[in-house]
């Protein structure tokens, strides 16, 4: 009896000390891994609640959807929702591979093309490999490789925002250009980037998610080269931020690597009979993006108009340099106006708005009231 009570009380002197280790431990370090409690999360564009409001902040498409997309909706059937859905979309990627006029092993589903950059960071960087891109660009990139604590090299665009030469000599197991490129929304020819393709020794990632406004693309490259991955989004030209779907194209060898990190069901059996329904009807799709890019010409045109300097878009937002006032201050006037577009406080962007292409409409309520401001 003595030594079981004995046995008893060195059990708990034990675990009590522990218990003090670890609560010693948990005020020291917090429950997260150190890069994440240092990590500064992804801000996506404001979004309003209410509904009285002009937004133009995250490049959304301004119409519907194809009228394809809201039959399947209608019509989708719940039996489908009880079930686990196809663990790669099948349905998706044989349309999505006819479009594209390649094999459906060249197409991974994704939960939006955000999904497929974390499967691409997961895949091929760490501590040792680290990832490279120009900037400024999508503001996503750096947060994605501190949660995979790999190192990222920032390469800056010159003033004319060219495909940097540094980019060929950074030893990074992952590379990425963004294509049409946000926020800046300036496109780098398809040649040159076949010629980066070719210099580099890992990844080159290409993140078309603004392409279908640009008069070129780059999946030919997929062809040419087995380290190339093209990034596909149905958020912005189909018109279904909402639904969270995008897609790879790459080479079937680089796919089934990619299968291999994807979440188990990455994604949902509605999302993937909706985003079929959507790229299948190419007549909707190609009349949308023609309307956009016409409203962005014109809006364009309006905004020189008011004395503000706006490059040349290849997407469906315009970046609008501003000459005659401090663009934080013009953001806050129309944002009392219940007008959001985005702002960043960042180098090379501070003087700038970025401007998302809405109907004709909104454009000009928008006009309208930077005239008042101005």
């Amino acid at each position: 009896m003595g030594r079981c009570k004995s046995f008893e009380f060195l059990t708990f002197e034990f675990v009590s000390d522990f218990d003090i280790r670890i609560s010693d431990f948990k005020k020291d370090m917090g429950y997260f891994r150190q890069n994440i409690e240092k990590a500064k999360a992804y801000q996506p564009g404001f979004q309003p609640r209410q509904t009285d409001v002009l937004k133009l902040n995250t490049n959304e498409n301004p119409y519907p959807p194809s009228p394809a997309v809201m039959k399947v909706l209608t019509e989708f059937d719940a039996e489908k929702l009880r079930r686990y859905p196809d663990p790669i979309g099948n349905e998706f990627r044989q349309a999505a591979a006819k479009l594209h006029s390649l094999s459906p092993d060249h197409i991974l589903c994704c939960n939006g093309g955000d999904g497929l950059l974390t499967i691409a960071f997961r895949a091929f960087c760490d501590r040792d490999r680290p990832v490279a891109y120009p900037v400024p660009t999508y503001s996503l990139y750096p947060v994605l490789a501190n949660l995979q604590n790999c190192r990222a090299i920032e390469v800056p665009f010159d003033s004319q925002f060219n495909l940097p030469p540094k980019l060929t000599s950074t030893g990074a197991g992952l590379t990425i250009v963004c294509n049409p490129n946000a926020p800046t929304a300036t496109f780098i020819d398809t040649a040159e980037l076949a010629s980066l393709a070719g210099e580099l020794e890992a990844i080159l990632l290409i993140d078309e998610a603004y392409v279908d406004f640009a008069e070129a693309d780059c999946i030919s490259l997929v062809n040419d080269f087995d380290n190339v991955i093209i990034l596909r989004s149905m958020s912005k030209g189909y018109g279904l931020a909402g639904l969270r779907f995008g897609y790879a194209i790459a080479s079937p060898s680089l796919i089934e690597g990619l299968l291999k990190i994807k979440d188990s069901y990455n994604v949902n059996a509605l999302a993937v009979a909706l985003a079929t329904a959507a790229i299948k009807d190419q007549k909707y799709f190609k009349e949308n993006v023609e309307t956009i890019k016409k409203q962005r010409k014109k809006l364009t045109g309006q905004l020189r108009a008011l004395n503000f300097e706006v490059p040349e878009s290849r997407t469906n937002f315009l970046l609008a340099k501003c000459k005659n006032g401090k663009a934080a201050d013009i953001y806050e006037k129309l944002v009392q106006r219940n007008i959001y577009v985005r702002y960043f406080d960042l180098p090379a962007l501070s003087d700038k708005l970025r401007i998302t292409v809405g109907t004709g409409q909104q454009n000009d309520k928008l006009v309208s009231a930077l005239k008042e401001i101005l």
